[in-house]
């Protein structure tokens, strides 16, 4: 029997599926992309929100200490409110609790302390460079965060701004930007 011909066909059949999956992959891959017009508009966004970053940075933060009446809550010897975190977050505050800055977990935490980085204060006089040298001496896997708004939001914390700290972590979640 003779089976040459069918050589032929199977061939053929390659080249034919071969060319379809191409064109198909193609069309597919040419849909996933983004456009020029899309990744303009994300480039100004995230130029915009880095703006926004460094006007808070310099930004000088005040606290306005309520009046001792029954309405506010009772502020501590060194300013912290616990129950006005517990407002504005809607769960217990540790007061110090450097996790409570966004992008900070305990492990990141473990890492400050153990550069004597322990209190809000502390985290805020730090600078940002000082913030990603802690991350570096961790290894590879640190990397990844970006320090750059710790530093204000410890400030924030510290000065008991629970309301303006909370709005600004849920604008800017993940401490991603």
């Amino acid at each position: 029997m003779d089976f040459d011909h069918l050589n032929i066909w199977y061939w053929a059949l390659v080249i034919v599926v071969g060319l379809f999956g191409g064109i198909i992959g193609s069309y597919w891959g040419k849909a996933k992309r983004t456009s020029p017009k899309e990744m303009e508009l994300l480039q100004n966004e995230n130029e915009s929100l880095k703006n926004q970053l460094v006007a808070l940075q310099k930004e000088k933060f005040t606290v306005d200490v309520p009046s001792k009446t029954e309405a506010a809550p009772a502020l501590a010897d060194n300013g912290f409110s616990a129950a006005a975190a517990k407002a504005a977050f809607g769960k217990r505050i540790k007061e110090n609790d450097l996790t409570l800055v966004e992008g900070i977990g305990p492990k990141i935490q473990g890492l400050f302390h153990d550069h004597g980085i322990k209190t809000w204060k502390a985290l805020s006089e730090t600078s940002t460079i000082k913030c990603q040298e802690v991350l570096t001496s961790a290894g590879k896997r640190y990397r990844i965060h970006d320090p750059a708004s710790w530093p204000m939001q410890a400030k924030m914390a510290y000065m008991g701004q629970w309301e303006e700290l909370a709005k600004w972590q849920l604008k800017h979640k993940s401490g991603k930007f």
